[in-house]
């Protein structure tokens, strides 16, 4: 067992109920329930929905991480928690539940970034971060380009989505071809069967004007809509759609994009470690893209399993715990609820 400071994490930034028990980069619990089905028939995530869910599962997850972890709530060092960003009202009852542990174990309190926590997580299966690395983080909320030098203190952002991100465009993209949310797992299930250059979707801000405004930043709302035009066309013309290679090619685009500017960032800041996160990094293309590109310019990437790139609470409390070693000051009992907190806020 390693040393350093056991922390137990809670994070319900968006559908998913998850804590985590780490004592220092080791993980001994990751406890996750997911509200996923009953959001399934609206298509997407519903606020309200996921708030409720989070109320029901709170105390059953907690006891259940503890359990698994082999430990005594009163064991824990401190409590860390999603503060943002996320959606208003799931944050609320993750920061509500880790005052509520906080005061009564009379134990520090932490409020961490959610993205932040993406990047940390990556210790639990493989050791001490880079200093500095570059992280690219993917999800249904956030494409995010990161420039790392100190986890609890330095994220500085280089690129992000200016429309729909990554995870999203996945989501929409298999509403159109027919397939169950959430859609990223879908379209990676129907991509292998598929041709990846049957259709030449277009490849958003890689044109030479975008890049002269817009190097490291994404914009995946374009090809949703060039795929729906598509998809539509073919439809209209009494034509069979195509799903496994237009799921083929709309990854590719999504992939390319992705891995040629993470690439292309670390190189021009002269970065030799990249770190991939967030859900969308369990898409097996990516992952393959993601390493053949970064070796081919002799870049080291660091991916964490699957079950790690999802939201869960072992990323809340592996970053908690970087801030118990490293001395940072825990956060007030007031702690906010930040839907918007920007990136390079680590702690609230």
């Amino acid at each position: 067992m390693s040393d350093g400071p056991l922390v137990i994490g809670i994070e319900t930034s968006c559908d998913e109920t998850g804590v985590g028990v780490v004592r220092g980069q080791e993980l001994l619990a990751d406890a996750v329930a997911s509200s996923v089905d009953e959001h399934a028939r609206f298509g997407g995530v519903v606020p309200e929905v996921a708030s409720r869910a989070h109320l029901e599962a709170m105390v059953p997850t907690i006891e259940r991480a503890c359990e698994t972890a082999g430990i005594k709530m009163y064991d824990v060092d401190a409590v860390a928690v999603t503060s943002g960003p996320g959606l208003a009202g799931a944050l609320l009852v993750g920061v509500a539940a880790a005052k509520a542990l906080a005061v009564g174990l009379s134990k520090p309190l932490y409020g961490v970034n959610h993205l932040a926590a993406h990047v940390a997580v990556d210790q639990l299966e493989h050791g001490a971060l880079p200093e500095p690395c570059v992280a690219l983080l993917v999800s249904g909320g956030h494409s995010s380009l990161l420039r790392v030098g100190d986890v609890t203190r330095d994220v500085v952002p280089m690129g992000a989505t200016i429309d729909d991100a990554a995870g999203e465009a996945f989501d929409k993209v298999a509403r159109l071809l027919g397939l169950p949310f959430p859609g990223g797992p879908h379209i990676d299930r129907e991509a292998r069967s598929g041709s990846s250059v049957a259709i030449d979707f277009p490849r958003g801000l890689t044109s030479r004007r975008d890049l002269e405004r817009h190097r490291f930043d994404f914009s995946f709302s374009g090809l949703k809509t060039a795929v729906a035009r598509w998809v539509e066309t073919r439809e209209a013309a009494g034509e069979p759609v195509p799903v496994a290679d237009v799921a083929a090619s709309f990854q590719e685009a999504v992939c390319d994009v992705l891995t040629r500017k993470a690439v292309d960032a670390a190189a021009a800041a002269g970065i030799e470690d990249i770190l991939l996160g967030g859900g969308v990094a369990a898409n097996s293309r990516l992952r393959v893209l993601a390493e053949e590109r970064a070796a081919a310019k002799g870049i080291r990437l660091r991916v964490p399993r699957p079950g790690l790139c999802t939201d869960n609470g072992a990323m809340v409390a592996a970053l908690g715990s970087e801030l118990v070693a490293r001395g940072r000051q825990p956060s007030m009992l007031d702690l906010p609820a930040d839907s918007s907190m920007p990136v390079t806020l680590v702690t609230a």
